[in-house]
Formats: C-alpha cells, structure tokens, sequence
C-alpha cells in the first residue's frame, strides 16, 4: 500500500479566493501548493500553527496557543457538573433498561384477561374493582 494523495474541497468566497489567488501568484505557486503547505505546517506542528504578517513582529514570550488561567471554584464547578452529567445519564441508562424490562414483560404475557382504558372508565357511573 503507497501514500495515496487525498483531495479537500471546500468554499470561500469571490473575495478571499481572490486574495488567496493573489498571494500565490506573488509566490510564484498554485493555489493548490498554497493549501498543501499551509496545510503540511499545520500537521507538522500538530494544528498549533499562527500566521503573522511579516511587518507584524510579535513577542518570542508569547505562548500560542494561548492559555487562560481560571480560578478553582470555576474549575470545581465544572468537575461538579460534570459529575453531575454523568450521573444523570446513569440515571437515564437506568430508566431505559426498566421500560426494556416492562415491555418485554408485557410481550410476554398471553393470558391477560381484560384490558381496561382509563378513558373509558371517566365515561362509567359503575365502579369497577381490579383484582
């Protein structure tokens, strides 16, 4: 099995193809070289890649990408929702497997002697006792 190239499609509009167009020409490169680079870079630096203009100069401190630190109670309450969350689906899983089990019970029962609707018990004057 070799490397197979894969082709990536995708939009932009009539402007930004025309700048992007622009940018490879002043490059002397297709379009497709443009993308194949840009996309080389970004997987050689596992997606943390920044363009900067060249007359743009920026600090060799700053970390990219960039981090924010946030306080604990802030990260304690995302633990606890989260927590929370899993809890809830837990719940959830539970809920299902009990309907699985009652219809499943319900499929299994052939000797069921009467089936009485609730709606049509509102319309009787006549009690009616289960069991």
């Amino acid at each position: 099995m070799g490397n197979k190239n894969k082709t990536i499609s995708f939009r932009v509009n009539e402007d930004t193809f025309d700048a992007l167009r622009d940018i490879a020409e002043e490059r002397d490169l297709s379009l497709s070289a443009v993308f194949r680079d840009y996309v080389d870079s970004l997987v050689a630096h596992d997606g943390q890649v920044r363009l900067v203009p060249e007359d743009n100069t920026a600090d060799d401190d700053d970390e990219f990408p960039p981090s924010v630190e946030v306080s604990k109670s802030f990260v304690r309450e995302h633990e606890r929702l989260e927590l929370e969350a899993e809890h809830l689906r837990e719940q959830l899983d539970e809920h299902k497997a009990y309907i699985d089990h009652l219809r499943n019970r319900l499929e299994g029962e052939d000797d069921i002697e009467e089936v009485v609707h609730l709606e049509e018990l509102d319309d009787d004057d006549e009690p009616y006792q289960l069991g």
